[in-house]
């Protein structure tokens, strides 16, 4: 590999690893807050809620990213609403990843003992109280093993909204490649990104699971 090569555009890759770290984080946050009320809506709602919630996560799970993203990218604009190719990726990438979130969360809530609920209603909490300072907090802790696998994935399928021109790693890799004729010797670079930020987060979520295990468990991570 030419040394000289890999200097000269290290840094246009690693303007457009930000753009993917942007996504990803965002990504990552707002399906967080949708997954975990999809978890609750499906383990504690009422049937209707409870459809609703299931209807979404096998709708996004069950069809693929890509077309998702180009749902939001060619689809809408057809329909009069026009949003950039990042709102597109950010919305596909969002969406998507809450259904998987939301899966993730519901097991984790139904790991959580239904006596503990019924003591808090017993202490005089409401149902929604029970949920949000007994279930969640364990929740949380018990779901990052499983969730950092989402996290991981989601970072590596951010790379499929290079196919609407959101100008991340990927996209940013393809470009250099087609100007250089050099495909081999870029898109190894462009691995080789990918592959120290999944070892920076996967060690990162690593350190935090050990920091909130809850004693006596006994998981694992799946990292």
């Amino acid at each position: 590999m030419n040394l000289v090569f890999s200097l000269d555009w290290l840094p246009i890759l690693g303007r457009g690893m930000l753009v993917t770290l942007e996504l990803t984080t965002i990504a990552i946050s707002i399906g967080f807050v949708i997954g975990i009320l999809l978890a609750i809506g499906e383990v504690y709602g009422n049937r209707p809620i409870r459809v609703l919630s299931i209807a979404y996560t096998t709708l996004f799970r069950g069809t693929p990213l890509l077309v998702q993203i180009f749902i939001f990218y060619f689809g809408f604009p057809s329909i009069g609403i026009m949003i950039s190719s990042f709102l597109a990726g950010v919305l596909a990438l969002s969406l998507n990843s809450a259904a998987y979130q939301a899966e993730y969360f519901r097991g984790s809530i139904q790991a959580v003992k239904k006596d503990e609920v019924i003591a808090a209603r017993a202490l005089g909490m409401s149902k929604l109280q029970g949920i949000l300072y007994v279930v969640i907090p364990q929740t949380l802790r018990m779901v990052i093993p499983s969730w950092s696998n989402q996290l991981i994935s989601l970072l590596k399928f951010s790379s499929l909204v290079y196919m609407i021109r959101v100008e991340e790693l990927m996209y940013r890799g393809k470009i250099i490649a087609s100007l250089t004729f050099r495909s081999f010797e870029v898109f190894i670079i462009v691995a080789m990104m990918y592959l120290g930020v999944v070892i920076f987060f996967s060690n990162i979520l690593r350190m935090v699971e050990k920091k909130v295990r809850i004693p006596g468990l006994g998981y694992k991570s799946a990292q």
